[in-house]
């Protein structure tokens, strides 16, 4: 996902500094934290840019997913795009842990879907629609 990431920045807000990519062989769970965190924060910066009021504001004026797709227009789509990408990926997570004999313990698969606790640890009391 990380990868993933450091494409989509790369392509589509190629002025943000865009993180190393990890090397899926060797990565330590250290280093893919810290990677998945930088992304993260490369890819919420490019979404406020994408998302964020007139288009004089934002640089991002495109979202390119990858090199051989064609390339759309930022917005709901973009993020829906991106949300779905790593749904996709966290249920593979899941079913492969579980598959091969480590299923997850409630507690983390039922957290990675409870979003009002998640809005809550990243500094968005209320979650969407709250003016706290």
């Amino acid at each position: 996902m990380h990868n993933v990431r450091c494409k989509w920045v790369r392509l589509t807000a190629p002025h943000l500094k865009v993180p190393r990519q990890l090397n899926r062989v060797h990565c330590t769970p250290q280093q893919a934290r810290a990677g998945l965190a930088e992304s993260a924060a490369r890819c919420a910066e490019m979404l406020a840019e994408a998302l964020g009021g007139c288009k004089d504001e934002g640089r991002v004026e495109k979202f390119l997913r990858d090199g051989w797709a064609r390339p759309w227009p930022v917005g709901v789509e973009m993020l829906c795009y991106m949300l779905a990408h790593e749904a996709h990926h966290r249920g593979q997570v899941c079913m492969l842990a579980h598959q091969l004999g480590f299923p997850l313990p409630i507690a983390v698969t039922s957290g990675i879907w409870n979003w009002e606790k998640l809005w809550k640890e990243c500094g968005w009391p209320g979650g969407p629609g709250c003016d706290c």
